[in-house]
């Protein structure tokens, strides 16, 4: 509403400043076309009388009280830019030295200009019926002034109402076109307005959609970690208890096993708190972030790989990205400090549309249905983010048979 007041103003604004500018550009002509006639009191008289409304108008526009469009301040000042010429042209018509511009067709041409301007303001600011009623309002004024003072001879009544009959079907034309063009500027203001709106509600959608994903990951890795570490060790202490009395050997070995799956645990966490404060996918994207964890994990466990990657500017979406190289860590952080293995292969193959994600190790396996330890409870957090892609995830694994871990996500890439 505020943004159509200041439009509102502006425009009229703009109509003052033209209308002076075209009675400066006039007196200038009249100047010349009557430097040397005498006297020239009824020329001055003419542009004063023109110009003390012109001036009363540029101040209004300018007034507060313009701000209120519902209020008579727009009426007064349409009516002062349109009955203005019309008043001052016929009153001093006969007055005016004879020159081009002091005939009944250069009177009616000195009123065009500033009658336009009106016509703009009353089709910017109005509907199409009450712009064609000012048309006809103004025509009708005019020929009342005309035959109601009688300013005019009958010899000249018919070219008078020939140029009034064509200056209306002008107006109408220039009117009809300007109205409907305005009417258009306002629907597509409008259109832009209500998606803006959407603009900024989707914004606010995709910034609580990315909030509560990322949130999510935070509970998965937090789960993947400190969770499953304290339900290992809770079931590891309570088993301590019930031994304490009974077998302090077996409780003091429990106790110790705790100890070092808490150190673990540990570990796991501070992995995790890592791995959320910096995103290596983010920095260097999934190919090269792979490539970077596989260099720490022989580091760590001098492990012999074999590794297969595809090329590193493959476009793989995010949740993708994030889901390979979260499955990729766990594998490795497994085999790191579970598997006892010598050799790792993994292999990243993209085939047309799909992703297909390889990882095998020569380690000791384990029983994907059985085995329960705490060291084996990251294969949920597999599943369910395997899950959140529509992939597929498959393990297979036995003891001293190594393990070997399948991902296939169809339409995975693009």
């Amino acid at each position: 509403m505020q943004n159509e007041v200041l439009n509102s103003k502006r425009v009229f604004q703009t109509a003052a400043w033209m209308w002076l500018f075209y009675l400066v550009s006039l007196a200038i002509v009249d100047s010349l076309i009557y430097h040397s006639s005498r006297p020239f009191t009824p020329i001055l008289i003419y542009h004063l009388l023109n110009g003390i409304p012109a001036l009363i108008f540029l101040g209004m526009s300018y007034s507060k009280l313009l701000e209120n469009r519902a209020g008579p301040v727009v009426p007064m000042m349409i009516v002062l830019i349109t009955a203005t010429p019309i008043l001052v042209n016929y009153l001093f018509n006969l007055h005016l030295p004879p020159a081009p511009l002091s005939n009944l067709e250069g009177m009616i041409i000195r009123q065009l200009p500033v009658l336009f301007i009106g016509l703009v303001l009353v089709a910017w600011h109005y509907s199409l019926i009450t712009m064609i009623l000012y048309i006809l309002g103004t025509n009708l004024f005019e020929f009342a002034i005309v035959f109601g003072f009688g300013l005019m001879d009958r010899a000249l009544l018919s070219a008078f109402s020939f140029l009034i009959i064509i200056r209306t079907v002008c107006f109408l034309v220039v009117g009809i076109f300007i109205n409907q063009l305005i009417i258009h500027l306002r629907k597509q203001q409008d259109s832009l307005i209500v998606a803006n709106n959407q603009l900024t509600h989707y914004a606010r959608t995709v910034e609580n959609l990315t909030l509560s994903r990322e949130r999510n990951r935070m509970s998965r890795e937090l789960h993947d970690t400190v969770v499953h570490t304290l339900s290992g060790l809770s079931v590891q202490l309570e088993t301590t208890k019930a031994y304490w009395d009974i077998d302090p050997d077996t409780a003091r070995n429990l106790l110790d096993h705790s100890l070092e799956e808490t150190r673990t645990g540990l570990q796991e966490t501070r992995r995790a708190i890592k791995a959320l404060r910096a995103s290596p996918l983010e920095d260097l994207g999934l190919v090269r972030a792979i490539q970077n964890l596989i260099e720490s994990a022989q580091e760590r466990d001098h492990l012999v790989m074999d590794v297969s990657l595809p090329d590193p500017d493959i476009f793989i979406s995010p949740d993708v990205e994030q889901c390979v190289y979260r499955i990729t860590q766990e594998a490795v952080e497994n085999v790191i400090h579970h598997a006892h293995a010598h050799n790792m292969t993994i292999r990243l193959v993209a085939v047309k549309k799909d992703l297909e994600l390889v990882i095998k190790d020569d380690g000791i396996g384990f029983e994907p249905v059985t085995d329960l330890s705490p060291g084996h409870f990251g294969i949920v957090g597999m599943k369910e983010r395997v899950q959140l892609v529509g992939g597929q995830l498959t393990i297979d694994s036995s003891s001293n048979g190594g393990t070997t871990i399948r991902l296939y996500i169809k339409g995975g890439i693009g």
